[in-house]
């Protein structure tokens, strides 16, 4: 019986053989020839080149897509523009750049800006100073209410007014002014007492040069600077501000007080009225001139001084019932009654309150002509080989143009096309004012009396003052009429506020601005491939009472979803801070 353990047998040839399998080192590996051994090391220099490639690739990357910065927190802007009819605040939410000048231009966000406008103008408070501060107290709580409270230590609040205090006497518009200042040193948010002025017509040397501008020269007087910011405005509204096509918008103001008029020509000017400025890579040669006494309030008083001569000034401070005079600019059937209208202390000697009674004629052409008559006073002192109003020089208009204020207001009421409207404004004012008072009052009852009394003479004097004195074609379609260009109002304080901003930018401040103004406003973005989206063609009303820009209530955001309106921002910011400035262009 064999043993469990016992070893098998083999032969011994073959137990050899087995041994030898198993106990045998394996064979060394063949020595590598030389080809073999140069493509090995090609291969790790392909990996490793691959691998530099790779890293260069992402540290490129890295260099030139867009990073997003640090969002700014909001600041806030608000601005008084206490004008002749009345000071309008706005308030404006944007955030600062504080990155290189070019893009340090505040962005507004829409959404968050807002503006309520109170009546009377500053001006009307000649014979009562105190009363203007406390004018101003709604706006302020508007104000208030608009700005966190939070942010109410670190906002500037600034009132700048125009014309309608320009015409008082310098000690009682000091007197105004002072009254507003103590209403502003206790509201709450910065203030300095220089920051509640009368507009000086000086653009500031380092204001001018942030912004990238050139200026020629001195501004010799505010009839310049009102001016120049509305063409700035209309500009930035426009996206065409730095652009080299020198494709510019001119802008014709139509105020209650005064008349702005400027544009880019080609033209020699006389160097009153001759204007450098460089914004970006472009300069633009401007006339300016701000006409005082030719905004239509004024004018509509001036002409009835002028068409009741020897005039109310003559006479004693009492009303002279029997005295009369032919009116071409009220419609028939106003009674004297009516006539008896008291006359704004910035026009009138303060001792006179009334004119002697009007007798309505309605009568469009011979409006037309008093109006012409108007614009023509003072002529005869004329300096220059041609003045088409008053005493100062106009050159032919050039190129496209905005007509705002006033003339968006008459145009609106008579529901006209915002182009080619003088030769439809001409028609519906002879209709108006042959008409019968009694029957407009009751067809527009919506309006007040007052105003509905000023269109027959607005609509008489647009015509006289554009086609008569600037020799603009009835037909002409070069001239747009609107107050707002996609949600983005078009008035001189937007151009101040793009000013003034961009002058703070030069040291940053986390400080926000609150603009005490009439009007306010924005900075400028243009990209071409974006502008149509950033501003949208067409308005939204806000439900909300008491806020608006130019003649009608409007949200900024044009009636978007909060969201909407911020995700339109977030592109603007990435745009902004990506390499897409070849593209974009920012003002």
């Amino acid at each position: 019986m064999r043993r469990p353990n016992a070893r098998a047998h083999h032969p011994r040839g073959e137990s050899q053989e087995a041994a030898a399998t198993t106990l045998a080192p394996p064979p060394p590996p063949p020595r590598p020839t030389i080809s073999s051994a140069m493509g090995s090391r090609r291969a790790r220099g392909r990996r490793l080149l691959a691998a530099l490639l790779a890293a260069a690739f992402a540290v490129a990357l890295l260099l030139l897509v867009p990073r997003s910065p640090r969002r700014r927190p909001h600041e806030y802007g608000v601005v008084i523009d206490a004008g002749s009819t009345g000071s309008r605040v706005h308030v404006i939410a944007y955030r600062s750049s504080s990155s290189s000048p070019a893009s340090a231009l505040p962005r507004i966000d829409w959404a968050r800006t807002a503006s309520m406008k109170a009546a009377p103008g500053l001006s009307s408070f000649a014979s009562d100073p105190g009363g203007a501060g406390r004018s101003l107290a709604p706006l302020l709580e508007f104000a208030r209410r608009r700005v966190p409270p939070e942010s109410w230590a670190e906002t500037d609040v600034r009132l700048m007014a125009t014309a309608g205090l320009r015409l008082l006497d310098a000690a009682v518009a000091e007197a105004v002014l002072d009254s507003c200042r103590v209403l502003l040193r206790g509201s709450g948010f910065q203030f300095q007492d220089d920051w509640a002025t009368v507009i000086s017509g000086m653009l500031h040397n380092e204001s001018v040069e942030f912004l990238s501008f050139v200026y020629s020269g001195k501004v010799r007087s505010h009839r310049a600077e009102e001016g120049m910011y509305a063409w700035i405005a209309a500009n930035y509204a426009l996206g065409t501000l730095g652009d080299d096509s020198q494709d510019t918008t001119g802008i014709i103001e139509l105020g209650g007080a005064s008349v702005q008029v400027t544009f880019v020509t080609d033209k020699p000017l006389p160097p009153e009225f001759s204007h450098t400025l460089k914004f970006g890579d472009a300069t633009y040669n401007l006339y300016s001139h701000s006409f005082l006494q030719l905004g239509q309030n004024v004018a509509y008083e001036s002409l009835h001084d002028m068409l009741s001569k020897p005039g109310h000034k003559s006479m004693a401070t009492h009303l002279i019932s029997q005295a009369k005079y032919r009116d071409p600019c009220t419609p028939r059937g106003f009674s004297p009654m009516e006539g008896a209208v008291k006359l704004p202390a910035s026009v009138l000697e303060s001792k006179v309150e009334y004119r002697p009674y009007a007798h309505a004629v309605g009568n469009f052409s011979e409006c037309r002509s008093a109006a012409l008559t108007l614009l023509q006073k003072g002529r005869e002192e004329c300096r220059y080989h041609e003045c088409r109003m008053g005493a100062a020089f106009v050159p032919d208009l050039d190129g496209k143009f905005l007509a705002t204020e006033n003339f968006y207001h008459t145009s609106k009421f008579f529901r006209l096309r915002s182009k080619s409207f003088l030769s439809d404004l001409m028609l519906a004012g002879e209709k108006f004012c042959r008409g019968d008072w009694s029957k407009i009052k009751k067809e527009y009852r919506s309006f007040n009396e007052g105003e509905l009394l000023l269109f027959c003479f607005s609509s008489a004097y647009i015509v006289a003052l554009l086609h008569d004195t600037l020799k603009v074609p009835l037909d002409d379609k070069r001239i747009d009429v609107a107050n707002q260009i996609g949600g983005v109002p078009v008035d001189w304080a937007l151009g101040a506020f793009i000013v003034q901003k961009a002058s703070n930018q030069t040291e940053y401040s986390d400080s926000s601005l609150l603009l005490f103004w009439v009007g306010s406003t924005p900075l400028h973005f243009r990209c071409r491939s974006i502008y149509s989206m950033l501003h949208p063609e067409g308005e939204k009303i806000s439900p909300e009472d008491g806020i608006r820009h130019g003649e009608r209530p409007v949200h900024h955001n044009q009636g978007e979803t909060m969201s909407l309106a911020r995700r339109r921002w977030d592109l603007v910011e990435f745009l902004r801070w990506g390499a897409s400035d070849r593209v974009c262009k920012f003002s």
